[in-house]
């Protein structure tokens, strides 16, 4: 599920046309998958009356039925999502005018696939794909709206980021007549520099030099993956040492981290800075924390050997460790080797530990995505004529982007390949209908609960006392009720875990503590060290 800084990252980015570039300095982008249009949705008819953002005027009406808006670019951006947001004008000076799936309360957005191949005007109106309804549906008022051009067909999963172009914010007024509103793609959201979140930097420059003394870049091609792709691909990610790791020789325990839904690289760094500083407090014990990026085109990959993202599990463990053990102090074993993540990150940790027995010594997940696929966010994906809730998230993920959304990322992990090449949808985004022959592929090759009841017997003398999990009681997702499926399955053959609910905890609160960020990274991580210890 979504990670925190997403939020931040959304608000953020799109601050202001002052902080872009002109498209001119646009760099090159890296090579992007080809994509399945989303389905139009129906038209309805309303009238309108814009105002223009450059004179301030409403433009006189056409022949068009409904809203209408021209986006031109003077210069050659190649293939991308267009998307159109559009909001209530609460604050006609707004700079940006954003959101997601997530955060999509009072939102109104329209899309379709273009390329500015040449210099050109593509049209916006009922045609596109739109969610919650066609722009002719608004209602009469004022309101802000802003055009993005998403380069890396994207925006499903972390937002606007550098290199999409943005159009300036034009305020509109519908009422009674039809109009055509024009907006140009004229910023181009600069690249973050090193260190810097969309969020703002990760540490004051005071401290960051500190911080970046004790982090590594990690970077480490994978033959498999690069085989699965048909072009080089690496694992990568941050090596965070303790302070006085170049000052002595000992071997220490290795953590294995990966983020949630919507994090990468300046999340990761973010993570490095918050673990620098609490080992400058003297909270931390003395590890090896191995920071690694789990996203990808479609979503997080979660370190599955999946048929759509590819054999990233395999490349974790036999072709990263390796290397983590050779180029750091690290006590090469498995009682000293753990993995840990939060959210889509949990996930991968539980499932890295219940693939990879012999490789790791423990998982240590906090609110962990669906571990039970019977109860799928209170569906059971087992029972024939199954449908899905929350289509109102589904539909705007996909007018965002036909990958890369929170349900697209489960897909591309969980389920078969469909004929179209694409990860097969577990779901049909209008009815919500579940296809069963996808369900009961996710079920047999990724429910955990099921994993568990089939395998842990036999895995028992490495994952006994190597599961734990914690997760809040107020979950926003409902993944503490998820957590007692796994724990029930646990218990039902013999198996030893530890599960801990967190009275009044939510998905995006539960490491904090007062005014302690990260308070449960610290007690979590005396755990693993204890563990290490114990087991010699």
């Amino acid at each position: 599920m979504q990670s925190k800084p997403l939020a931040k990252r959304i608000a953020s980015t799109s601050a202001t046309a002052a902080s872009c570039t002109s498209v001119g300095t646009l760099m090159a982008k890296l090579p992007r998958l080809p994509v399945r249009n989303a389905g139009v949705l129906a038209v309805a008819v309303f009238t309108l009356q814009f105002v223009s953002p450059a004179s301030g005027k409403a433009s006189a009406p056409d022949a068009v039925s409904g809203l209408r808006v021209e986006v031109s670019a003077n210069e050659m951006l190649g293939r991308g999502r267009l998307i159109l947001f559009v909001r209530r004008a609460t604050n006609p000076a707004a700079t940006a005018v954003d959101g997601n799936a997530f955060e999509r309360d009072g939102l109104q957005l329209a899309a379709r696939n273009v390329s500015f191949s040449v210099p050109r005007t593509v049209v916006v109106d009922d045609a596109a794909d739109a969610w919650p309804g066609p722009l002719s549906s608004l209602a009469p008022g004022d309101y802000v709206v802003q055009a993005v051009f998403d380069r890396d067909f994207n925006y499903a999963y972390s937002g606007r980021g550098p290199g999409d172009v943005l159009s300036r914010v034009a305020t509109v007024r519908i009422g009674e007549t039809t109009s055509a509103l024009s907006l140009e793609l004229t910023d181009v959201i600069p690249e973050l520099a090193p260190w810097h979140g969309p969020w703002g930097p990760v540490a004051p420059p005071e401290e960051l030099a500190f911080i970046q003394q004790n982090t590594r870049p990690l970077t480490v091609p994978s033959e498999r993956l690069g085989r699965f792709w048909g072009r080089p691909i690496s694992l990568n990610g941050l090596v965070v040492t303790p302070l006085d790791y170049d000052q002595t020789q000992d071997r220490l325990p290795v953590v294995y981290f990966t983020h949630g839904f919507g994090g990468g690289m300046a999340s990761l760094q973010d993570t490095a800075a918050g673990l620098v500083r609490q080992m400058k407090a003297g909270v931390l014990p003395r590890l090896i924390w191995v920071l690694l990026d789990q996203s990808g085109p479609m979503g997080t990959h979660e370190f599955a050997d999946s048929l759509n993202n590819g054999p990233w599990g395999a490349a974790l463990t036999q072709e990263l460790i390796p290397v983590i053990d050779d180029r750091f102090r690290t006590q090469r074993r498995r009682n000293a080797r753990f993995v840990m993540g939060h959210s889509s990150g949990g996930w991968a940790a539980l499932w890295l530990q219940l693939e990879y027995a012999d490789i790791f010594g423990g998982a240590w997940a906090t609110s962990p995505d669906y571990s039970d696929f019977s109860n799928f966010g209170g569906v059971d994906l087992t029972a024939p004529g199954g449908r899905m809730k929350g289509l109102n998230f589904a539909r705007a993920e996909a007018v965002l982007g036909a990958y890369g959304g929170q349900n697209t990322s489960f897909e591309a992990v969980w389920s078969p390949r469909g004929s179209d090449g694409m990860p097969a949808p577990l779901f049909d985004r209008e009815t919500g209908l579940v296809d069963a022959q996808v369900a009961t592929w996710w079920r047999d090759h990724w429910d955990l609960t099921e994993k568990v009841r089939r395998e842990w017997v036999n895995n028992a003398a490495y994952l006994d006392g190597a599961i734990h999990v914690v997760v809040g009681e107020n979950d926003e997702f409902a993944l503490d009720d998820s957590a007692r499926d796994l724990e029930r399955a646990i218990t039902s053959v013999s198996g030893r875990a530890s599960f801990r609910y967190l009275p009044g905890k939510g998905h995006f609160d539960l490491y904090v503590e007062g005014d302690e960020r990260a308070a449960l990274r610290r007690v979590m991580a005396w755990e693993m060290a204890d563990h290490a210890q114990r087991h010699p």
